[in-house]
């Protein structure tokens, strides 16, 4: 297996990627996790020449998140579980003042704060507070709108049809949940607070829970808005390929007059 940034992949022998690649990809934002995967396999397949080539991600991202993806393929598949397990860092923006049944901007706001007054009166300081008591290990509520399964069926597809789902606690580690920078703004005639944070945490945390809690701890409701994940481990999204630069690179004619 190997451990690439873009300017080291082996183009040059498509074997190597058979044997086993991990590439690392800046996730674009509205695309699954699932869809950059597929279209990794597709242009790989023309360039092994390999019928079936076996690609996987270590560490799903939503669709509304950017940010690092972790892709392996060929013999480099087996250690997506040693992958999935590093830490992570994301950047994000939490809207206080909203809340969505996503968490995210999937979904419409379906409750502003009940007391404008209290958004209106947040301040920087407050929330950084706030945002220090959900560090440590914490016992976490996924959110309603995710891939945990209840009953055999994914959260996300109950939570759709209206049913009334209740999701295990899992147990996380947030090592940093900083408060870099703060906008006092309205939106629809709501006043809202705006927050811009650094996450440093384990595998399995939900970022889009994180706001919500930050929001419930306020008295004020959260949601994301915005998230990038910036790294995974050892792989940084400055050193990320584009899906399309990949697969650009992977469908380039290599042929010699």
């Amino acid at each position: 297996m190997s451990v690439t940034s873009s300017h080291e992949l082996p183009f040059e022998r498509p074997e190597a990627f058979l044997e086993g690649q991990v590439m690392v990809i800046d996730k674009p934002l509205t695309w699954t996790s699932f869809d950059v995967v597929n279209k990794v396999r597709y242009a790989l397949r023309g360039f092994t020449g390999a019928k079936k080539i076996k690609v996987g991600h270590a560490g799903t991202l939503d669709p509304l998140a950017t940010g690092v993806l972790v892709v392996c393929c060929g013999r480099a598949t087996k250690t997506i579980d040693t992958l999935q397990t590093q830490a992570k860092v994301y950047i994000a923006t939490v809207r206080l003042g909203a809340h969505t049944p996503s968490l995210d901007a999937e979904t419409e706001v379906d409750a502003w704060a009940k007391d404008p007054a209290a958004v209106t009166e947040l301040t920087e300081e407050a929330v950084a507070k706030a945002a220090a008591s959900l560090t440590g290990t914490l016992e976490q509520r996924p959110p309603l709108y995710s891939a945990k399964k209840v009953d055999g069926v994914k959260a996300y597809a109950a939570a759709r049809k209206g049913a009334d789902i209740k999701l295990r606690t899992s147990t996380v580690t947030v090592d940093l949940f900083q408060v870099d920078r703060t906008v006092a703004q309205k939106v629809d005639g709501h006043p809202v607070f705006d927050v811009d944070v650094t996450i440093h945490c384990s595998k399995g945390t939900y970022i889009r829970s994180l706001a919500r809690d930050l929001g419930d701890a306020l008295g004020v409701g959260g949601t994301l808005t915005a998230l990038c994940r910036v790294s995974s481990g050892d792989f940084h999204v400055d050193h990320a390929w584009s899906v399309d630069a990949l697969v650009d690179e992977l469908n380039r004619d290599r042929t010699t007059a």
